[in-house]
Formats: structure tokens, C-alpha cells, sequence
């Protein structure tokens, strides 16, 4: 072991006060396990405006007792500088059914009571939204959730949001992680003061029935006489189950059936690998029990609750996934019908997306005249967007990503899974009221808006170096370069001439001179989005290529759009093809797609 490392494995040893992790490290320096040593102390864990996120062992670059409370006390240390009355003002702190989520939970209240701060301890399992919600409705300096969302069992995470009840996004982030660094010692690991404090105040339930309250709000009808319409669940063994049924009482609507084995939170999630509702064969389950119960819809939430997903029953009794993007066309139109309904002016009116998603509510918005904005990827950017705009003047009750999260209603402004699974159910139930679905419903904003397609997925890649080339390459594919821009990058895709490229990693957008700077903030990662039609026809693409800061993969976000719905879906696999063999060179480079 080099002199470098051994710092690292003694600083851990002198500060770590868990038993178990202690152990750990102490067992790998035994063995001489010299690589996992590399793997586990080399790299701390980084704070970004995600928080952190993880899988849960000993070392710095994992999650754990003393990662958790260096964060808390950093972040502690940064609220006190940077919000007035903070300590007054208060955190919220809450948890999901993860293992260690309750202890690491309370390990937060435990430093910010140690410094005074009112801390506002949810007790037992919460949902994510009910954070942010909390943090808005209590005035509170700030919050806290302890949850890895749909992250395999072995992880777990840190999410913190601001006082204005958005995550945070920078300079936020870094001005927490340099006092993080700051804030190293642990000035305590005793727990007790948690119990002890009468600054540790619990208002879990009178906060959830104001939720419910507030959620209410979102119902259209109330109608208590839904018909024969029957919907079924999957909690994906996840903390949402008591949410949804209780979300399904407040909008009126008849209780749903369950998949039982999925219901209660469990941290093994035995049934499934990943608990996200976008994984392949997820549903699986809940299909299964739809087809004995003879239900017409599917909805799920991912494990804390904060995304959701649906599917439809189709006529010859196969099942049919929503895409994120065909949701968020959805709830869009939902929200436009409302606005419309309420007289109030469209100029008022604006809803959120991030520039991943469909650019079918741009094309709603040009249509209808009202307005639509698109920011980075993240409800970090979403939220804080939304904010932004309603400090404008406008009314902003619709904001979504296409990786299944929307923002319904101007109450919580973050992803709420429990909100829009009662808003969808009740779409459905009205929609059957009147003799047709929410596929049908679609299929009018189609007919109405053009066709939208979309086919997302990504490339796995371990090797950051082999990332950096595939998109430095992207940066000089063209040896000549006539017009004399910043970017070399490639002029056509699958017969496709590209009429547009915004780089976000390098801050270059063609569309924009003389500067060829792009509006939008730069990103963290590399992340390029291309766009191209097709000569002498209406169809469009849009292509973004961007990493993942959480996984090893490179994502891509592929939109085809136009009159014509054939020749939307003739592109698209052309495209893909294209992008994988080509722009990526996937056999070269080692990459795998799912």
C-alpha cells in the first residue's frame, strides 16, 4: 500500500465510530486487498446537486454512517452562513424503507440539534414528495430525504433541498461540498439528543393530511361513481402503497386491487433487480394480476414514490407501457384543458420540460399560445424553473422529464408520483365515462399536434477515457469546416441533414451567433443534443447523446416527429443504427446496449 492510500485507510480508522464499517475497512487491510482499498478510499464521494448517492459500505467514496454525518455538518455549517434565521427557521428530515435509511435519518437531526437547529424529524416511512412539501409549508431553511429512489437494493442516497422546497442547484452544491471539507471531524455519533431534544419536533401526520388536503385541490370531478372501471397497483415494494390508496380517497376514486407481493416496503425487493418502473419486464407482475382481475390499467410508482408509470390494456389484450414522454403529452393536454376551462388568459400560462424530453408541448404551446420552456435535465433545473417563471408573472402547473417524473400543480415544484397517479386515474375513469381511453385521448394529440416518437436507451461503458474519446470525436468529425464554427461535428444522420447542434459540455449552439453560445447553463457531463429533417419532408429528429453522472452509460434521447406517422417510424431504428455502428463505433469501443 503506497504512502497516499495508507493516509487515507488511517484517517478512516481514526474517524469511523461504526462498528461494522470499521470492521470492514479493518478486514480489507488484514487481507492485503489492496485494489478494493483503491476501489473504496481513493475517491470521496462526490456532492453534486443530486446530494449523494451510493452503494452502502465503508470507505469514502461509498455511503455510510461517517460520509453521512460529515455531509450533515457541512451542509449544517452552510445553511447557518447562508439563510437568515436558520436555526430557527429549521430542517426537514425524512426517510424511506432502504436499509440504514432510518438510523442515517436520524444521524442528520443529530447534527443539526447539536448546532441548535429545530429539526423536523418525519417519523416512519415518508414518501420524497412530502419533503419538499414539508419544507415549503413549515418555512424550513431546508431539507432532507433519505433515499436511493429506484437504485438497486444496495445503494442509498442523501437528497437535500433549499428553502425555496427545490433541490438545490449550483453554486449551492459546491458552496456544500467545500464545507463538507470543511467539516470533517464529527463533533458527535451519540443519537440520543434525538430523542432527548425538545427542538426535535414531530409533525408527520398533521403534514400529511395537509398533503392530502392540497391534493385534493388537483381533482377535477370528485365524481364518486366511477363505473366498472378497475385499475391495479404496484408499490414496487417501495413506501407508496398507504400514499396511493390514500391519494385514491381524496380524488373520490374506487380503491384499486394491489399486486400484493410488491405492495409493503422491503429492502431486499425480491421481485425485482432494478425498481424502476421503466425497467423491461418490471410490470411483469402486475400485468399478470391485471389480466385476473380484469383491470384496463396498470399504474406503478418507482420506490419512493416521486415517479410513475402507466399502461392500457389495447383491444386484443396486450399491454401497453406509456413512455415518459407520451405521459408528460398527457398530463400537458390535462392541464391546458383545465387552464382553458378556468378563463383565465394562455398568455399566463407556461409549463416546464427539460431538454431530453418531447418537443410535443413546444409544439402544443405554438399552437395554443402559451408558453414553454426547457431546461437542463433534473427536477433540480425543472423546479427551479418553474419558481422562476412564477416570479415572471406566469402560472406554471405542469413540469415534466421523460424519465417518468412530473410536477402537477404549483404545491410541490418536484417530481410527485402519488399526484400523478390519482390525476391519471381520474383522466381514465372520465375518459371511460365518455366512451374512449387515455390511448384514444392520445391519439387526438397526435392527430392534433403532429407525431411524436420516441426511442431512448443507452450504452454501458465502465471506462471513462473510451467516454471522453467517443465524444471528442463527435467534436472533430469533420476534417473541413467551411463555415468557420467552433464545432466540427457531424452534418448528416441517416440520410438526414442536421440543421442545428447545441453543446452543452463546451457551451456551443449553432443557432446562436454571432457568439454561438448556448441560453442554457452548461452541463456537468458531456452532453451534445443534434438536431436534423429530413429533405423535401416535415419529419424532424432530435437526438441528444449525453453521460449519466450516476452510471456508467451513455444515454441517448431520440425524438422523431412529423405528419406523417410512417415515416417518423422509418427513421427512427435508421437513426439508431446509425448512432450505435458510427457516432459511437460500439464494437470498438466495448459498449453494450440493454
Amino acid at each position: 500500500m503506497d504512502d497516499s492510500l495508507q493516509k487515507l485507510v488511517s484517517e478512516w480508522l481514526q474517524l469511523d465510530k461504526n462498528e461494522h464499517t470499521l470492521g470492514e475497512v479493518k478486514d480489507l487491510v488484514s487481507r492485503g486487498d489492496i485494489d478494493e482499498l483503491e476501489r473504496r478510499m481513493r475517491k470521496r464521494i462526490e456532492f453534486g446537486t443530486a446530494g449523494l448517492r451510493g452503494k452502502m459500505e465503508a470507505g469514502w467514496s461509498r455511503m455510510n454512517d461517517l460520509i453521512i454525518i460529515q455531509t450533515s455538518q457541512g451542509l449544517c455549517s452552510y445553511t447557518l452562513r447562508e439563510i437568515p434565521e436558520a436555526a430557527k427557521k429549521g430542517i426537514v428530515v425524512g426517510h424511506d424503507h432502504r436499509y440504514h435509511s432510518r438510523e442515517w435519518a436520524e444521524l442528520v437531526a443529530m447534527v443539526f440539534l447539536n448546532k441548535g437547529f429545530k429539526v423536523y424529524l418525519h417519523r416512519g416511512l415518508v414518501h420524497t414528495p412530502l419533503i419538499p412539501f414539508s419544507v415549503s409549508r413549515l418555512g424550513a431553511a431546508c431539507g432532507v430525504m433519505i433515499t436511493a429512489s429506484h437504485n438497486p437494493k444496495q445503494d442509498n442516497g442523501y437528497k437535500v433541498y433549499w428553502d425555496n422546497a427545490v433541490q438545490i442547484i449550483s453554486p449551492h452544491d459546491s458552496g456544500i461540498a467545500k464545507t463538507i471539507q470543511e467539516n470533517l471531524e464529527p463533533f458527535s455519533w451519540d443519537i440520543e439528543i434525538v430523542q432527548s431534544s425538545p427542538l426535535c419536533v414531530d409533525v408527520t401526520d398533521e403534514i400529511v393530511e395537509a398533503y392530502f388536503a392540497s391534493l385534493e385541490g388537483l381533482s377535477l370531478s370528485r365524481m364518486n361513481n366511477f363505473g366498472k372501471i378497475k385499475f391495479v397497483n404496484t408499490s414496487m415494494h417501495g413506501v407508496s402503497h398507504i400514499y396511493a390508496v390514500k391519494a385514491f380517497e381524496a380524488f373520490g376514486l374506487a380503491p384499486f386491487v394491489p399486486v400484493k407481493v410488491q405492495q409493503d416496503p422491503d429492502p431486499e425487493f425480491p421481485t425485482v433487480k432494478f425498481p424502476n418502473p421503466e425497467e423491461k419486464g418490471v410490470l411483469d407482475l402486475a400485468f399478470e394480476e391485471a389480466d385476473v382481475v380484469g383491470a384496463s390499467y396498470v399504474l406503478a410508482q418507482d420506490p419512493d414514490a416521486d415517479r410513475f408509470s402507466a399502461a392500457e390494456k389495447g383491444p386484443d389484450g396486450t399491454w401497453i407501457a406509456f413512455t415518459g414522454d407520451q405521459l408528460g403529452a398527457i398530463f400537458a393536454a390535462r392541464c391546458l384543458n383545465t387552464y382553458l376551462a378556468s378563463g383565465k388568459p394562455l398568455n399566463k400560462l407556461a409549463m416546464v420540460a427539460s431538454t431530453v424530453s418531447s418537443r410535443m408541448i413546444e409544439a402544443m404551446a405554438a399552437k395554443e399560445g402559451f408558453t414553454f420552456v426547457e431546461c437542463l435535465t433534473g427536477f433540480k433545473y425543472i423546479g427551479n424553473t418553474a419558481q422562476k417563471l412564477v416570479e415572471e408573472g406566469y402560472d406554471v402547473p405542469f413540469g415534466y422529464e421523460e424519465a417518468i417524473g412530473f410536477m402537477i400543480g404549483s404545491i410541490i415544484r418536484d417530481k410527485d408520483g402519488i399526484s400523478a397517479t390519482a390525476c391519471f386515474a381520474e383522466l381514465a375513469v372520465s375518459l371511460a365515462a365518455n366512451g374512449t381511453s387515455v390511448s384514444a385521448f392520445l391519439k387526438d394529440l397526435y392527430n392534433k399536434y403532429g407525431h411524436f416518437k420516441t426511442a431512448n436507451s443507452y450504452f454501458v461503458c465502465h471506462n471513462p477515457a473510451i467516454i471522453d474519446r467517443i465524444f471528442a470525436r463527435l467534436r472533430a468529425y469533420q476534417k473541413n469546416n467551411p463555415k468557420g464554427e467552433p464545432g466540427h461535428y457531424p452534418d448528416s444522420i441517416a440520410g438526414s441533414k442536421i440543421t442545428s447542434v447545441r453543446d452543452l459540455t463546451i457551451g456551443y449552439d449553432s443557432t446562436n451567433p454571432p457568439t454561438f453560445k448556448p441560453l442554457l447553463p452548461l452541463s456537468s457531463g458531456h452532453m451534445i443534443q443534434f438536431k436534423a429533417q429530413v429533405e423535401k419532408e416535415d419529419t424532424k429528429i432530435t437526438l441528444t447523446i449525453r453521460t449519466s453522472g450516476t452510471e456508467p452509460k451513455i444515454k441517448y434521447y431520440l425524438e422523431g416527429s412529423g405528419r406523417n406517422i410512417r415515416k417518423v417510424e422509418e427513421i427512427i431504428p435508421k437513426v439508431v443504427t446509425e448512432l450505435r455502428d458510427v457516432w459511437m463505433e460500439a464494437g470498438k469501443n466495448g459498449l453494450h446496449m440493454p
